[in-house]
This record gives C-alpha cells, sequence and structure tokens, in this order.
C-alpha cells in the first residue's frame, strides 16, 4: 500500500526507486506502467489522468508511451532477436518489412546486430537483457520503466547493462525521427520509499 506520495518526474530524467522489499516499490512501478490501478489521488502521464481506464485502453497507453525492461528478460523463446525487438511495432500495425528494418537499428544501438538471428537460448544474460533494452525503445516511449533489469546478471554484467541504459540516456536523440525522446528510467536519482511512503520532497503534480 502507498500512501502519501507527491512524486513528479520530469522529461528525461534517470531516476531509481530504492526501498527494503515490501516498501511498495513493486506496487509504484505497476501503477506507474498502467498495470495496476490505485484507490486514491491522481497520476497524469505526460499531461493525461491515467485512472480507471478500460483493458484495451490501457494496453493502448502502455505499447505507445511505455516501454518495459524486466528482470527476467521476458523474450519469447520461439523468436530470433531481431522478432523479439520487432514485436510491439506489430502490434501498432507496422509492416514487418519496416519492423524489422528498425529492429537491426535498435539492435545496432545495444551493440547485437550479429547476433539478431539467434535464439534466446542462444544468447547470454547480458545479450537477452541488451535486446529486451532495445525491445523497449523501439516504439518511442515517453518512459522507460526499468524492473531490476540487473537482477538476473552478475556484476560485471550489470555494470555493463547500467552503462548501457546511462549512455542511451544520455544520447536521448532519435536520429531516426529527429525528435528528443522523452523518458525515464527507473535507475538514477535516488527516490526512497520506506513503508509506502516517499522520502524525497516533490512538486505536486502526480499524486498517489
Amino acid at each position: 500500500m502507498l500512501k502519501g506520495i507527491d512524486l513528479h518526474i520530469g522529461k528525461c530524467e534517470f531516476v531509481a526507486i530504492m526501498g527494503a522489499s515490501g516498501s511498495g516499490k513493486s506496487t509504484l512501478l505497476n501503477i506507474l506502467g498502467i498495470l495496476d490501478d490505485y484507490d486514491e489521488g491522481e497520476y497524469r502521464l505526460d499531461g493525461t489522468l491515467i485512472r480507471n481506464l478500460s483493458e484495451t485502453r490501457a494496453a493502448d497507453y502502455r505499447n505507445r508511451m511505455i516501454g518495459f525492461i524486466f528482470q527476467s528478460f521476458n523474450l519469447i523463446s520461439f523468436k530470433d532477436a531481431m522478432e523479439n525487438v520487432a514485436l510491439p511495432l506489430f502490434y501498432q500495425g507496422v509492416s514487418r518489412r519496416k519492423r524489422n528494418q528498425l529492429a537491426m537499428e535498435y539492435l545496432e544501438k545495444v551493440g547485437l546486430t550479429e547476433w539478431a538471428h539467434h535464439m534466446p537460448n542462444e544468447l547470454s544474460g547480458g545479450q537477452k537483457q541488451r535486446v529486451a533494452i532495445a525491445r523497449a525503445l523501439i516504439t518511442q516511449p515517453r518512459i522507460i520503466l526499468a524492473d531490476e533489469p540487473t537482477g538476473a546478471l552478475d556484476s560485471k554484467t550489470s555494470l555493463e547493462v547500467m552503462q548501457l541504459l546511462k549512455k542511451l540516456h544520455e544520447q536521448g536523440i532519435d536520429h531516426h525521427r529527429g525528435y528528443t525522446r522523452e523518458w525515464c528510467c527507473l535507475s538514477g536519482r535516488k527516490d526512497c520509499t520506506h513503508k509506502g511512503r516517499s522520502d524525497r520532497e516533490c512538486r505536486v503534480e502526480r499524486r498517489l
């Protein structure tokens, strides 16, 4: 349960939400990702009030506005790296040729061009997470939510993945479409939760 959280995350911020087990991190992440609803307060994403959405509308917002990076990668085992990266564009109605072209561009960004046609069981943990990062970015979302993105990785690979996330954040420009990516990765500014309460005072714009 979350109580008294006043949190504003601006465009292009790089944020970490930290706290002990049971402090409400996953609950907050699920609300931000439009996976769970909330009882009181307001959550606005890019100026839009997110509340009591139908499943169809919630799925549409998630697909257009949010990119997810999961601890367990969540790659589809029977699709190769390129197909996994391209999958979100399928749900946006992008043609196969175009989505595969864009998938290759994003695999190049994360240094996996040569692994594009390898299946998930042929990739290391770090490579799987790079595929997941490319998949999260390909739809040009407003926000990136990373749920313990290095939790399943060793310390060396964890550092490499975090360095990649920081590099992608610092670049911030989509050279293909020519505009600044407005995204936030939950991995940089330290906003701590303690027993469901936020320890940081922020401007009141998104109140849960």
